[in-house]
């Protein structure tokens, strides 16, 4: 039997429109059913794609759509019964209404839960999705933010938000330019002197109730919330310029995951969350990271053009030195379906990277190659005890078909941290 889902937690930005009492009870990521593996479906239901025709043998458009996708998987299912098959583990239609005039929101009403079966396994795998989607909105809503919104202020101010929500596992330290200054971040001052809004430095921290903590993570983000190119100005008619507010997609991705973790609380782990702006910027933070005593890091970054070129609009690319490290990655992205390609990280091209006036170029020296040169800068200020990943998600972070956010990365972190817990 289908079953229909109510309330959820609050989404933190996300102010969606409900028929009251319901609320978002999944959120949408953004794919193609046929792209997806896994158990579950959820399909979020809006007046809009309610079919009025009574004969109809699909009471919603969507599932008629999804239908053709899967191949017929639902061609037997209805709103009093359940079909077997692989289907999507969350998928729904989340849109950003913040912006739209009344007139023009869509109204959710509910979300249909099909072929779920019965169960306290279920029930968990259901309340894990709930959790992981409403960080995968929260990421999204971040990144669609426009920039003089989503202020780095403004930002931290979001960061604070999840800790006194999770106060339980998190807590929250933001520095300012002053407290920056007095750790020597230099490489983060000296982009952030080129906006005329103060930099923020957030540290989120999830530390389990109950202490036993079996090794520490961390999730680094990019959080540049609008790259207009600085001296290298960004110009002409495919520079995407408009679209720089996604530029902080890194850092959404790694708020998004604070969240869901917060409502998860996995144990016997703890994750460093932090948040810095470009190349320059997330090499101070890897050192920051580090001196946590860090047993592993993940860096998220839109950092390159050059990633999208090479692998496209849905996947990301990843460096890692350590095999282990992209095991552990490959297997949680198999349960999140959010695709990744490993890359190598040729230590021959840093000889491109040496500098005649200083210990090294933030560039290579060379136009081929800069998703590695980019790999090979940050592994710099990477304590070599430490297992770590960079991910550039520039080509993913994005979708241009539509013309949103994707929430990229954010399921892939929440399960990489509970394989890490368990």
């Amino acid at each position: 039997m289908a079953h229909t889902a109510a309330a959820v937690a609050a989404l933190g930005l996300t102010k969606p429109n409900v028929v009251e009492p319901l609320q978002v009870s999944f959120a949408a990521i953004g794919i193609e059913p046929s792209d997806w593996e896994g158990d579950v479906l959820a399909v979020a239901v809006t007046e809009k794609d309610v079919c009025r025709s009574p004969g109809s043998s699909f009471e919603n458009a969507v599932l008629k759509r999804l239908d053709s996708q899967l191949g017929g998987l639902l061609s037997e299912a209805s709103a009093e019964e359940d079909f077997a098959g692989k289907a999507g583990t969350v998928l729904g239609l989340y849109e950003d209404n913040r912006y739209r005039s009344e007139s023009n929101k869509v109204h959710l009403k509910q979300v249909d839960l099909i072929g779920l079966g019965y169960g306290p396994e279920m029930d968990h795998r259901l309340e894990l999705a709930k959790h992981v989607s409403s960080g995968v909105i929260f990421g999204k809503d971040l990144v669609n933010s426009p920039a003089n919104v989503l202020t780095p202020v403004v930002l931290a101010e979001e960061a604070s938000k999840i800790a006194s929500m999770y106060s339980d596992v998190f807590t929250a330290t933001i520095l300012n330019e002053e407290r920056c200054r007095e750790l020597k971040m230099g490489s983060y001052l000296a982009v952030a002197a080129a906006s005329a809004n103060p930099p923020r430095f957030i540290h989120l921290c999830y530390k389990p109730s109950g202490g036993n903590v079996k090794r520490k993570l961390a999730i680094v983000g990019k959080g540049v919330t609008f790259d207009s190119g600085g001296y290298n100005i960004k110009i002409g008619a495919v520079c995407n310029i408009e679209l720089m507010k996604w530029d902080m997609g890194g850092s959404a991705a790694v708020f998004g995951a604070a969240k869901a973790l917060g409502q998860i609380k996995p144990p016997g782990v703890e994750v460093d969350n932090t948040d810095a702006e470009g190349r320059l910027t997330l090499a101070d933070a890897l050192v920051y990271a580090c001196k946590q005593g860090v047993d592993k890091i993940i860096d998220l970054a839109t950092l390159t053009g050059f990633c999208r070129v090479a692998l496209g609009p849905s996947i990301a690319g990843i460096l890692t030195p350590s095999d282990e490290l992209h095991e552990e990655v490959a297997a949680a992205s198999e349960v999140s379906g959010e695709k990744f390609w490993r890359l190598p990280l040729e230590e021959s091209y840093w000889e491109t990277m040496k500098s005649g006036v200083a210990d090294m170029l933030n560039t290579g020296a060379i136009p081929q190659g800069g998703v590695i040169t980019a790999a090979l800068f940050l592994k710099q200020f990477v304590d070599e005890k430490v297992q770590w990943m960079h991910m550039d998600i520039a080509g993913p972070v994005w979708s241009h078909k539509n013309r949103s956010a994707t929430g990229f990365g954010v399921s892939t972190m929440v399960e990489w941290v509970l394989k890490n817990s368990s």
